[in-house]
């Protein structure tokens, strides 16, 4: 996200130069600034209001970036305190969402219309201040005018040629255009002060404008990247747009079948490992009988050699415990093939009431 602190700094310097260059006119503007004394002070009052609402509207942007960030840094987990202004709407339905966000393009489009909305709503005071600042200079040239108007009217009235000294004529004339300069005074200081103020909020509009036109993109390029595109299949290829309830039971079964796939996907997980666990028990029981086999193997030969070498040195009762041995080991060798079996069998079946658990819940979802 880009930061605002780069139009603040275009600001700041735009009102440095503009005082760099009234600092050597103070006094002509001083002067100008005393010919109405009201009416220029309040242009002065109004432009005041106008630098610091457009500074204001920058710098609001500031704690709606930092949200952005942290959301996509840190995910849906925010404070209360944490929540924006401007993305109000956008934080609370994105607070909703537990899992991975994914947005259809008409949810995209209303968070961007809506946003876009408030950002004109919040300059247009900026907007009016610049035409107010042009109607208070063309309020006071015209007041100028009528002031001047009225005044030579005066003076051309009281004018009169009848007395025989000139110079008192010429004062008399001189003291009546004061009156009439001093309306001119009016109307081309308020246009001055007026004028020159919509100028420099109108370059500070500019870059609030652009700004703002900064934010918006890069918060468009940002759910861009979190759109799914539809297919088009539903929506037809005129220009009606889909239903809003047809829309939401899309998004919802399309919620749905991602969920499925998850559970699908954590259930053949589920199933490799337990394919996994059951091959390394087939290995260890397969070394346990050939152990065993080998065991029996070894006591059988034992059994032919004593039998063979000096049968008649073996009494009956050792006889018998060789053979109750064999049989008993071949029982036991018996008895763990048939507990492998019995085990995969076991298995084979808790992995098929798996698979039709997880099919009964993805029904219920689908219908839903």
């Amino acid at each position: 996200m880009t930061r605002p602190a780069q139009y603040l700094i275009r600001m700041v310097l735009f009102l440095a130069a503009v005082a760099a260059v009234c600092a050597p006119l103070f006094v002509p503007l001083r002067d100008a600034f005393m010919a109405n004394a009201p009416l220029n002070g309040g242009i002065l009052a109004v432009l005041v209001l106008g630098i610091v609402y457009n500074i204001m509207q920058v710098v609001r942007l500031k704690p709606e970036v930092e949200w952005l960030e942290s959301y996509r840094r840190d995910g849906p987990q925010l404070s209360e305190p944490s929540q924006p202004r401007l993305l109000g709407p956008m934080a609370t339905m994105l607070g909703q969402r537990s899992s991975r966000l994914t947005l259809s393009t008409s949810s995209m489009r209303t968070l961007l219309d809506g946003l876009v909305s408030r950002l004109d709503e919040s300059r247009d005071i900026s907007r009016y201040t610049i035409g107010l600042l042009v109607f208070l200079g063309l309020l006071g040239t015209f007041w100028g005018l009528l002031e001047t108007v009225g005044s030579v009217k005066d003076v051309i009235v009281g004018l009169t040629v009848e007395s025989a000294d000139i110079n008192a004529t010429f004062e008399k004339l001189k003291q009546g255009l004061e009156t009439p300069l001093s309306g001119m005074g009016t109307a081309f200081s308020s246009s001055l002060f007026g004028l020159a103020g919509s100028l420099i909020l109108g370059f500070l509009d500019l870059q609030a404008g652009q700004a703002q036109s900064r934010f918006y993109n890069d918060l468009e390029e940002w759910l861009s990247s979190l759109t799914r595109l539809s297919s088009g299949a539903l929506s037809g290829d005129g220009d009606q747009s889909m239903p809003a309830y047809v829309q939401a039971l899309l998004e919802q079964s399309a919620e749905n079948l991602e969920n499925l796939q998850r559970i699908l996907s954590r259930g053949e997980e589920s199933r490799i490992e337990a394919n996994q666990s059951i091959l390394a028990l087939t290995d260890k029981l397969d070394t346990l009988t050939e152990h065993m086999r080998t065991q029996q193997l070894l006591m059988k030969e034992m059994a032919q050699g004593l039998s063979g070498g000096g049968g008649g040195g073996m009494d009956a009762d050792t006889k018998a415990n060789i053979r109750n041995l064999d049989r008993s080991l071949a029982r036991l060798a018996d008895d763990v093939s048939h507990g492998r079996d019995e085990i995969i069998k076991e298995v084979r079946s808790e992995i098929k009431l798996l698979a039709r658990t997880i099919a009964n819940i993805a029904d219920g979802d689908y219908e839903r």
